[in-house]
């Protein structure tokens, strides 16, 4: 009874945090800050760090689910394959598509991108939204299926 529920807390933890940051602080930094740069720059770190509680709760919700006995096994699969989606979301999304979208930010002569450079970083983003958009999903899902 004490792991399900140390299970719910980090679910809670993990999607919680992950539509707060996404939907609700990104979406107001840049709808509230003039100077669109300083508003990616904090939402930049937000998702960092967001990506790394990703990373943690995933490995320990993996961990927790492999180590419980007894029970549904075709349900903990389903857990299982559900938590792994939302991880591989994390590392597509933030650690393989993001260093791609600093190295753009970080050539920008003066902060303003070239067309072309402009045109490759809204592509990445997009494809990084995607994943952050089917990893809420999944998060959403995740608690569905928990509860």
């Amino acid at each position: 009874m004490v792991a399900a529920r140390v299970r719910l807390l980090l679910v809670t933890l993990w999607v919680g945090s992950m539509w707060a940051i996404g939907y609700i602080v990104a979406p107001t930094l840049f709808a509230t800050l003039a100077d669109r740069v300083l508003a990616g720059f904090i939402a930049g770190k937000l998702f960092r760090i967001e990506a790394w509680v990703s990373v943690v709760c995933a490995i320990a919700l993996i961990a927790m689910v492999l180590r419980k006995t007894g029970g549904d096994t075709k349900a903990r699969k389903h857990l299982l394959w559900i938590i792994c989606g939302m991880l591989a979301c994390t590392l597509v999304g933030y650690f393989g598509l993001q260093p791609f979208m600093a190295t753009l930010k970080e050539a920008a002569v003066g902060g303003v991108m070239d067309p072309e450079a402009r045109s490759r970083f809204g592509m990445l983003h997009g494809v990084a939204s995607a994943f952050y958009l089917i990893q809420s999903v999944l998060g959403g899902l995740l608690v569905w299926k928990l509860r």
